[in-house]
């Protein structure tokens, strides 16, 4: 008799688990190392070599591939091996110490926990919209490598950011495809229990349900969160929706996700970081969560706790520009936050505008997040020399009496993850110049290394990644004109555009005005002249999106696609759609010299060009971001004159020109210069010391290493000592500051006399303090720095108190005698072990 057929069927087939190795291949699927570890290519390009090459997704092609491929390859013994023996290599990765773990074998640090509102790992998760998300998962990826104990806090997108298609009139249009989770490379996150887990948090009137999951990043772990949960209202499900997208109140919404919901997300997990990682200031309502946190669990006030957590929180600025930094307006803010700042911090609406406010009084003031960042942070940093001295100028205003260059922010340049970046053959020429290792320790010998390569290997290297370069813009473009409804010998002609034995130049980016994406189109015909010179022709690749609400961006897109389509320009120019990480890998790796044209000094920093480096790429670029302090004439070209000229068009006309001068003179004739074996031996020299000197010192690796040592391991240090015996010293600095607070209005000085004798001055100072413990202070004498030499900080001792004059005191000072007395003046400033002045505790007096 036929056993009964099942009632209920699936509604589509499951994976074929039940085949023994899948689940390796899973294990393998499911860890994002494939998407800097080379290791694993052939394995998903057996299984579907096309799709392989059209995504770069293992995820994918393992729920695409059919059960009888599945079957056939792990039924081959030489394959199953093979997927062994990349097993044993991942969990080795996993376990084994790295440079962590060697260096600091007893660190004070367990747990770092690195917030921000995209991370751009693969484009098999579309979480990221560009420069942001390019730091943060190259940060990771590094922080893998390293074993630099970091996890990830973010949010997990339905649509992500927007797709581009290029409409037969060249105009740009926004797509919102939707991110399947299934389809993601991402897993649930789940309790002992097996239940998902899933956090609620309040918001005015109702509450919002969040669903938790989770992506590998070799042995780094990323969690994010998601709104698209069936108990929430259909509006609230779609707060995650979409990245960068909407008004204020959506914008305020995901970041008390990001923030809030975060960091009870790591506690829900047992995690309970030393280090909060603020990237950007999207998530700095993380401040005040870690500090409630903090309160309910020893008992202390809002004051106490913050004195105590910001020791532990890092924030890093992006921006470069005042607009940019992300405001709410103040109803919105007392709309979603006065409950919980009254019921959980034990704030006043007043209170908490203030941390996110200039001037706590001005009830018209918005509410700025890198304000607020700035406030719980123990360490504000920018993201290149540059854009440090920038972030001192736009933060000024909240360090009031303090010289520009004390305001309290540092920096540490950006690096980008060179194994995500690097071709395949380029690994292969790192690995025999340097080793499989090169990026896992402290890269002193990359430098000489790379420099004993062989000529001619160099330049075979960059004539093979120049073919394969060509070959892919030949494919995209081809099924990009299709798409887009082309006529058919368009389709075929784009088959045979552009010559591996041209040089190439790439421009990829935000299409934003102040990125001046048509600096080379200000003279169209010098650009064709150039283009199309008969003996040293050029070509020009150009790719990247405008967002939906810009203009202007839109328009400068459009400009570009109008000149493509002139007859002259065809053959030489292309607009690739849809920008993408990538498309940005196939870019980076194959074009000669990267273009960048932004306006100084608002390109914070910029990685893109750093991509090309690995990859035996040449920089021509403003003096601006990271080639600001990158730039040497051996290494490549520089534009501009490394002064900020603001929004001047007759400045950009110049610089217009200096460009075409330099490609006409300096950078052509340099490329098509060859000796007798046909090597353009200057060019190669060039390259060959832009890899030498500058791949190691702009790599993640270099960036994850600085943040630990710089930040990561005094930030714990710090926490620790203040969280000790529940937070005794946090008591001690927030009894201090109120002491402050108290007296500081009452300070004043009052003689000041100087001598001069044996080369010396001699200051005497007497100051009164009311009733302040003079320990609580420090006198110094100041005098600006000048050309020669930076400014002069003397610390003045504390002789004794003056007769019958209660909180008077004597205090001297002996300076060289090389400068006139009058250019010393004393201040008074805050004082207590462990305290960051001017950022904790902003007061200062001056005698004049």
């Amino acid at each position: 008799m036929n056993e009964r057929a099942p009632l209920c069927k699936p509604l589509y087939p499951l994976l074929p688990a039940d085949i023994e190795g899948f689940d390796c291949l899973t294990a393998l699927a499911l860890d994002l190392r494939w998407s800097w570890d080379h290791a694993t290519d052939e394995v998903w390009r057996k299984l579907d070599p096309v799709l392989w090459d059209l995504t770069h997704h293992p995820w994918d092609v393992l729920q695409t591939v059919s059960r009888e491929k599945v079957q056939e390859v792990l039924a081959d013994p030489v394959f199953r091996k093979r997927i062994d023996a990349l097993l044993r290599s991942k969990m080795k990765s996993e376990t084994a110490p790295a440079w962590f773990q060697l260096t600091y074998p007893h660190p004070p640090l367990n747990c770092i926990a690195y917030f921000s509102m995209e991370f751009m790992l693969s484009e098999a998760l579309p979480i990221y919209s560009g420069g942001l998300g390019n730091v943060a998962g190259d940060q990771l990826k590094s922080a893998s490598d390293l074993g630099v104990p970091v996890v990830g806090v973010g949010l997990l997108y339905q649509q992500g950011y927007f797709r581009q298609v290029i409409d037969n009139h060249g105009a740009q249009q926004a797509l919102y495809p939707y991110n399947e989770p299934g389809q993601l490379p991402i897993t649930p996150l789940r309790q002992a229990s097996g239940e998902w887990l899933r956090l609620e948090i309040v918001l005015p009137g109702y509450s919002v349900w969040l669903r938790a999951w989770q992506a590998q990043v070799g042995r780094v772990k990323l969690y994010l969160l998601d709104s698209n949960d069936a108990a929430n209202f259909p509006a609230h499900r779609g707060i995650t929706s979409e990245l960068y997208g909407g008004g204020p109140e959506l914008r305020l919404q995901q970041e008390l996700v990001l923030g809030i919901g975060g960091w009870r997300l790591l506690r829900a997990l047992g995690l309970q970081p030393e280090v909060c990682h603020l990237n950007e200031g999207h998530a700095a309502f993380a401040v005040l969560e870690r500090s409630r946190y903090f309160m309910e669990e020893n008992r202390q006030p809002f004051d106490v706790a913050l004195a105590i957590t910001r020791a532990g929180n890092l924030f890093t600025t992006h921006t470069a520009v005042r607009d940019g930094f992300d405001r709410f307006p103040p109803a919105l803010i007392e709309q979603y936050l006065r409950k919980y700042a009254e019921k959980k911090l034990g704030l006043t609406l007043h209170d908490l505008f203030a941390l996110g406010r200039q001037n706590p009084d001005d009830p018209a003031e918005s509410f700025n997040m890198a304000y607020l960042a700035i406030r719980g942070s123990g360490a504000v940093n920018g993201v290149s020399r540059l854009h440090g001295k920038v972030s001192r100028h736009l933060f000024e205003p909240l360090f009031q009496h303090w010289p520009r260059d004390e305001v309290p922010i540092g920096h540490v340049t950006n690096g980008v993850h060179m194994p995500t970046w690097d071709s395949a053959e380029a690994d292969d020429l790192w690995t025999a110049a340097c080793g499989k290792e090169r990026w896992l320790g402290t890269m002193e010998t990359l430098g000489p290394d790379i420099r004993r390569v062989a000529e001619d290997r160099l330049w075979n290297f960059r004539i093979a990644a120049s073919k394969s370069f060509v070959n892919y813009i030949r494919g995209r473009l081809s099924r990009q004109l299709a798409a887009a409804g082309a006529a058919p010998a368009a389709v075929e002609g784009a088959k045979h555009l552009f010559d591996p034995n041209t040089l190439t130049l790439g421009f990829a980016r935000r299409f934003a005005a102040y990125k001046r994406p048509n600096l080379l189109l200000h003279d169209p015909e010098r650009l064709l002249r150039l283009l199309t010179h008969p003996q040293r022709p050029v070509q020009l690749v150009l790719a990247g999106k405008a967002h939906p609400a810009d203009l202007a961006g839109q328009a400068l897109i459009q400009q570009w696609t109008r000149f493509i389509r002139r007859s002259e320009a065809r053959r030489h120019v292309v607009f690739l759609s849809d920008y993408n990480m990538l498309l940005s890998e196939y870019l980076v790796q194959g074009v000669d010299v990267w273009v960048n044209t932004p306006r100084r000094p608002w390109e914070a920093c910029g990685t893109s060009g750093m991509k090309v480096l690995v990859n035996g790429g040449l920089n021509l670029s403003e003096l601006d971001g990271w080639w600001a302090e990158a730039y040497t004439p051996e290494v490549g070209w520089a534009l501009g004159d490394g002064q900020e000229h603001g929004d001047d068009p007759a400045w950009d006309a110049a610089e217009a020109d200096q460009l075409y001068d330099l490609l006409e003179r300096e950078v052509i004739p340099e490329f098509y210069a060859r000796d007798e074996q046909g090597i353009p031996t200057a060019w190669v020299a060039r390259m060959r010391e832009s890899m030498a000197q500058l791949t190691p010192r702009f790599s993640a690796n270099r960036a994850v290493r600085e943040y630990t040592e710089q930040h990561y391991l005094p930030a714990a240090s710090a926490y620790r000592q203040r969280a000790a015996a529940r937070g005794a010293a946090g008591r001690q600095m927030a009894a201090w500051r109120q002491a402050l607070a108290r007296h500081w209005p009452a300070l004043r000085f009052g003689d000041v006399k100087v001598e001069t004798h044996d080369g010396r001055h001699v200051f005497d100072a007497h100051v009164y303090l009311d009733d302040l413990d003079p320990d609580a202070v420090r006198l110094e004498l100041f005098a600006e720095g000048t050309p020669a030499a930076g400014p002069v900080r003397q610390e003045m001792e504390r002789l004794r108190q003056l007769p019958g004059e209660p909180g008077g005191y004597k205090y001297r000072a002996s300076v060289s005698a090389a400068r006139p007395p009058t250019d010393y003046t004393a201040r008074l400033m805050p004082k207590f072990d462990g305290v960051s002045v001017p950022l904790e505790e902003g007061h200062i007096l001056w005698q004049r």
